[in-house]
C-alpha cells in the first residue's frame, strides 16, 4: 500500500503528463521501492515508468517544466515507447523483471503485464556484470587504499551485488525475495552459496559498527572472492 504522500504525488504527476500529451500517454506505473515498500522517506527516489506513444527527445521537451518542478523534485522518471521495451527485453532483463514483480499502474495500461522475458537473455546479463563488478572492484581496490574510500567502496559493493544475486535466484526457477537479509538465505538454498561474507558485511552496515582497516580489506578479499564463485555458478547454468 502507498503512502498517502507519493500517492498523491504520483498522481499529480500523471495527470499533470495526461494534461500535457493526453492519447499520446500510454501508462504510467510506479516501481521500485516506493512500490515495494522499502521506500524510504527522504533517502528513496520515486521511480516511474513512463509510456508515450512518441518518446522523441524532441516530445520530451515539453515535459521539463512538469519534470524539473520542485513539487517532483524526488521522482525519477524514465520515459519510452511500448515498442523500445519490447525491443529492450534481451539487453535489460534484470531491470524489466524487476519492474514487473514491484510495480503499480497509476495511469493508463499494465505495459508491463505481458512484457516476456528469456532466461538466456537473464543468465547472460547476470554473467557479465558480475563479471564486471569483479573487475571494477579489483580495479577500485588498488586505485584507493585509504581506510575510508575502502569502506565506501566494500558497502557500495555489497548493494550492487544483492542486486545481481536476487536475479541469479530467478535462474533456479525460484522467485526471489526482496529483503536483503533473505537474499542472502536464499542464495544459500537455491544455490548452495555460502553466503556468510556477505551477511557480515550487511550486519557491519546496518549496525553502523566501525571496522578497523584490517577488516575491511580481508572482508574486500573475501567479497571478491565469494563473486568469483559466484560467477563460477551462473556459467554453469543453462
Amino acid at each position: 500500500m502507498l503512502q498517502p504522500d507519493i500517492r498523491k504525488r504520483v498522481d499529480e504527476f500523471a495527470v499533470k503528463l495526461n494534461a500535457l500529451y493526453g492519447e499520446g500517454l500510454v501508462s504510467v506505473i510506479l516501481y521500485g521501492s516506493a512500490a515495494s515498500g522499502e521506500y524510504v522517506a527522504r533517502r528513496s527516489n520515486i521511480n516511474l515508468l513512463v509510456i508515450l506513444k512518441d518518446a522523441s527527445l524532441r516530445n520530451l521537451a515539453k515535459a521539463s517544466p512538469i519534470i524539473n518542478s520542485f513539487r517532483f523534485r524526488n521522482i525519477s522518471a524514465i520515459f519510452m515507447t511500448e515498442s523500445y521495451m519490447r525491443s529492450s527485453c534481451d539487453v535489460f532483463p534484470i531491470e524489466f523483471l524487476d519492474m514487473k514483480e514491484n510495480s503499480e499502474v497509476i495511469f493508463g495500461k499494465d505495459a508491463l503485464k505481458e512484457l516476456a522475458i528469456h532466461p538466456k537473455h537473464l543468465r547472460f546479463q547476470c554473467e557479465q556484470e558480475l563479471k564486471s563488478k569483479i573487475v571494477n572492484l579489483k580495479s577500485a581496490y588498488l586505485s584507493n587504499m585509504r581506510r575510508r574510500g575502502l569502506e565506501e567502496l566494500l558497502f557500495k559493493s555489497l548493494n550492487s551485488t544483492l542486486h545481481i544475486m536476487r536475479n541469479i535466484i530467478r535462474l533456479k526457477g525460484a522467485v526471489p525475495p526482496y529483503a536483503k537479509e533473505s537474499i542472502l538465505k536464499a542464495l544459500s538454498s537455491e544455490l548452495g552459496l555460502d553466503a556468510t561474507v556477505p551477511e557480515i558485511i550487511l550486519l557491519a552496515k546496518k549496525n553502523k559498527r566501525r571496522l578497523s582497516p584490517k577488516e575491511i580489506e580481508e572482508l574486500l578479499f573475501d567479497l571478491a572472492a565469494f563473486l568469483e564463485r559466484a560467477c563460477d555458478i551462473v556459467d554453469r547454468l543453462e
